[in-house]
């Protein structure tokens, strides 16, 4: 899952000297952190895979593109004497050796002072933005410049495109409260995060009415980034560069294991115990940004409705002044911002996740607030559908945006403590003396949580029976549902995706190998299929965050990077986006083990070729979906292009045509699971396949859905 002439001489007047950057020394002690860590990942990573040459050159590459991401600091030759080395990095480390890092990262110090004399002179001479020429500024996979005047032609068209950017920015996005971020910001938002997760809460409020840096010239504009990002350069101490390094290591056995520093550790914590005072959302570095992986369900952020998964975090403030850029700092101190008291304002300023060039930025204030539990639960509504012989059918609609626990209640009082099984419950009695003909769970977005909360969940719908396999190091572990007792035996869908996450994949997945419901909705789900332990290296030392497990189907197929295919697909916006564990490098693979042992309920498998059909033809006929179809259309080939005209007239028509386009990021959510923001498409024709089950089940005489099928698979 990866992104980007007026006052000029008094600001280059006021502009400090800017030399190269040191390094400011740590107190810990790195010898015995590197070693550490170099023995213990192909110990109790779950994979094991040895520390060698594989290991080592995968290693290099994440550390050199993690501090030059779109290639353009670094020039060749410096690669090449970089790569002498590559093969023996993990021999270096098992002695506690960094002296690597701090070779590249000087040479990276030198190589922005450099940038930073060119930058000042470029602007200087100002820029023609009349001549038809463009840039490609998603430059993660293209070489580093040979010789110094391919350096220069490629610096001149970075800051040409921040130039027009800013141009456009001001001309067409101003009155849409909407800024520029320069793509400066984009490529070098990767150089200083680390590999981190974090969960804040956030509450809603209105949107910002100001412009960053709205009085500044564009010439001034480019420059302050600059600075910005060479004052972060300079803050760049050696416990910033050791958790850098050492997670380019266990980023190569797979996306979400990492080294944390003991800072980033202690700040780990704080945040535990206060995960319920933020942003109400998941954050991951993402190449040195702070994304937004999941909004949590019934926090502030997901009442508001603004922020959403893929969106990228660059600055913080408090409404009173001018946000801090947090574009180049480690994902730890970000959070410090972001973290605030009870009720108190931040501004977020953000690169929607529709914009991979990240030419504009958003404005978002938001008053932090504690997330309540009964926010975040279990709802339920009945649906009406008139079918087109002119019948009346009633659904019920279970969202569960979370399978959550109440551990605190439950360690005081079982009774009183409030789980996602136990609500669920609650909902499917109070539907069923309603006469409801089907059940609709919404999964969508669901990230996951308790994974007994999922177990006992699915339990509601199947007798007694596995539900999910977990393989550690030491064997393979079935869990399964004991309660033979049945919530509800009647037609279900199970409606997913992209979003859909771990615990969400178990529950779809038994379901599904049950032949108990049917799966409808994206492509594919998240495809999470792994489990991550905290593992302490001791005392001012850091800790390791590593994969140990991993979820298996009882058909024996893993969760891991294919999720869950439904049975039944519907278009989703989601589909065209870098939204996914497919699209992080070094993604555990997919793979399978034994199954266990389980009793399937019918053979709903022989109605989806006639559902899928109808579902297609009401698609194709359908005005609605027509119009999602086009405009996911022309999201997707916003994704799929990596060049902008650096043209001004092309920029601004480019600009005013794609503006409609801003409001299709929030379509991919609004419209597959908020009712009182959007219709809701999605859901009403997953309404209409439930009816289209409920007919070929009567057709054929198989109503009684859940008459055991006692072939043993």
């Amino acid at each position: 899952m990866r992104a980007k002439t007026h006052l000029l001489a008094v600001s280059l007047l006021l502009l400090p000297m800017l030399g190269s950057c040191e390094l400011e020394k740590s107190d810990l002690d790195v010898k015995k952190i590197t070693r550490s860590v170099a023995y213990s990942l192909p110990v109790f990573h779950l994979n094991q895979l040895p520390m060698d040459t594989h290991i080592s050159t995968n290693a290099f590459k994440l550390f050199i593109d993690s501090l030059d991401p779109s290639h353009c600091y670094f020039l060749q030759p410096d690669i090449d004497r970089f790569s002498e080395d590559a093969k023996n990095l993990h021999k270096y480390l098992r002695k506690g050796n960094i002296d690597f890092a701090h070779d590249v990262f000087n040479t990276l110090s030198e190589r922005i002072e450099n940038r930073m004399d060119f930058t000042e002179q470029q602007l200087q001479q100002g820029f023609d933005t009349t001549l038809d020429e463009a840039f490609l500024w998603d430059r993660k996979d293209e070489p580093w410049p040979k010789d110094e005047a391919e350096w220069d032609d490629l610096w001149r068209k970075r800051l040409k495109n921040e130039y027009v950017s800013r141009l456009v920015s001001k001309q067409v996005y101003a009155d849409a409260q909407t800024a520029t971020n320069t793509v400066e910001n984009l490529e070098t938002n990767r150089v200083a995060g680390a590999a981190t997760e974090t969960t804040n809460t956030v509450a809603r409020a209105k949107s910002s009415d100001t412009i960053e840096n709205e009085n500044l010239s564009p010439e001034e504009f480019i420059l302050e980034r600059y600075k910005q990002f060479n004052l972060m350069m300079e803050t760049f101490d050696e416990e910033m560069l050791l958790q850098r390094y050492l997670s380019s290591f266990s980023l190569v056995y797979d996306p979400h294991s990492d080294y944390m520093s003991p800072s980033s550790v202690e700040d780990f914590d704080i945040n535990m115990k206060l995960s319920l005072v933020g942003i109400g959302a998941m954050l991951r570095s993402d190449d040195g940004a702070a994304k937004i992986e999941r909004i949590i369900p019934g926090g502030p952020a997901d009442r508001d409705g603004r922020l959403e998964a893929g969106d990228k975090i660059i600055a913080v403030g408090d409404g009173t002044g001018e946000p801090v850029s947090i574009l180049h700092w480690p994902l730890y101190k970000a959070v410090r911002l972001i973290r605030g008291d009870e009720g108190s304002t931040v501004v977020l300023t953000i690169i929607p996740a529709s914009d991979r060039s990240g030419t504009r930025t958003k404005k978002i204030d938001l008053v932090r607030e504690e997330v309540k539990l009964e926010e975040q639960a279990a709802k339920s509504e009945i649906k009406t559908l008139t079918t087109d012989d002119g019948k009346t059918r009633k659904f019920g609609v279970i969202l569960l945006p979370d399978f959550y626990a109440d551990f605190q209640a439950t360690n005081k009082n079982k009774k009183d403590a409030r789980r996602a099984s136990t609500d669920v419950r609650r909902l499917i009695n109070e539907l069923t003396p309603e006469g409801i003909d089907g059940l609709v769970l919404d999964l969508r977005n669901n990230g996951g949580g308790s994974l007994v909360e999922s177990i006992e969940t699915a339990g509601l719908f199947i007798s007694s029976g596995p539900i999910v396999q977990v393989k550690e190091r030491n064997g393979i572990q079935v869990l399964p549902d004991a309660d033979p007792e049945i919530s509800y035996d009647g037609p279900m869908i199970v409606l997913v995706n992209r979003l859909s996450a771990s615990a969400s994949e178990i529950l779809a997945a038994a379901l599904q190998d049950y032949k108990r419901a049917l799966i409808v909705g994206d492509r594919q789900t998240h495809g999470k299929g792994t489990v991550q332990t905290l593992m302490t290296l001791g005392d001012r030392k850091g800790s390791l965050k590593l994969t140990t497990a991993g979820f298996y189907r009882i058909n024996g197929g893993s969760t891991q990077l294919k999720g869950v295919t439904p049975d039944i697909v519907i278009p989703s916006y989601l589909d065209v986006m870098d939204v996914g564990e497919d699209s992080l490098e070094h993604a555990l693979p997919w793979d399978t083990i034994r199954p266990a042992m389980y009793r399937t309920y019918g053979d709903l498998s022989k109605l989806v070729p006639m559902l899928a059909d109808q579902s297609n033809d009401r698609i194709e006929n359908s005005e609605e979906f027509t119009t999602f179809l086009a405009k996911r259309e022309r999201l997707k080939q916003r994704y799929e292009t990596k060049t902008v005209s650096l043209s001004l007239a092309d920029r601004v028509a480019e600009a005013e045509a794609e503006k409609e386009l801003d409001d299709i990021q929030s379509g991919a959510f609004l419209d597959e699971d908020n009712d009182d923001k959007k219709d809701d498409i999605i859901l009403d024709e997953t309404l209409h396949i439930l009816s289209d089950l409920i007919d070929m089940q009567q057709m054929t005489e198989t109503s009684q859905v859940i008459a055991p099928n006692f072939s043993e698979k």
